[in-house]
């Protein structure tokens, strides 16, 4: 990258010009985005065979889908402790422990957004959502039903896919999680 100027900057998107080149010479002008880094959480009951997932609606595409709890890091914030906040924000529960699972950026080639992406091994219900509009409803979803409610379309956002995929990765979809198993 070469510079870049903005054409449209605010606190939750910036969009901009940027000069870059490529590994073979090309040189030219691309539209960027930036937007704030953001962290969710794949919340399992104490058992390890079910995940906290909300039912949201999202205006922009409008749809209906299957969620994690998660949102934007503060800035000074560490995103496990956004990932801890949002999750009790949304939910009411408290996780009982918050592990980083993999940070990645959902449109690598147009916008930099980091996503940090963490596993909670059981949670404590503390109370009710103190965030309510985030959700329809939530439940607990058995990790069995996991790659059909994906399969059907009902999980819709880069996030939750990640953290699902890897939950069904390490246990297999019928298998409680296993923490720290190789695949």
């Amino acid at each position: 990258m070469h510079g870049r100027r903005p054409l449209y900057e605010s606190e939750w998107i910036n969009l901009y010009k940027t000069d870059v080149e490529l590994p073979d010479g090309q040189r030219f002008e691309h539209h960027t985005v930036w937007m704030p880094t953001a962290a969710m959480t794949a919340v399992l009951n104490d058992d390890l065979t079910h995940v906290l997932l909300m039912w949201r609606h999202r205006f922009v595409p409008d749809l209906w889908n299957w969620e994690l709890p998660g949102g934007l890091v503060d800035a000074g914030e560490e995103p496990a402790v956004t990932a801890a906040r949002e999750v009790e924000e949304e939910t009411g529960y408290r996780p009982r422990n918050v592990e980083h699972l993999v940070t990645f950026e959902p449109m690598i080639g147009m916008a930099n957004t980091p996503h940090h992406v963490f596993i909670a091994r059981g949670a404590e219900r503390i109370g009710e959502p103190t965030e309510t509009t985030e959700m329809q409803r939530m439940e607990w979803v058995p990790l069995p039903q996991v790659p059909s409610i994906i399969a059907e379309g009902q999980v819709s956002n880069s996030g939750t896919l990640v953290a699902l995929l890897h939950v069904l990765a390490i246990s297999g979809p019928s298998a409680p999680y296993r923490s720290g198993a190789a695949g």
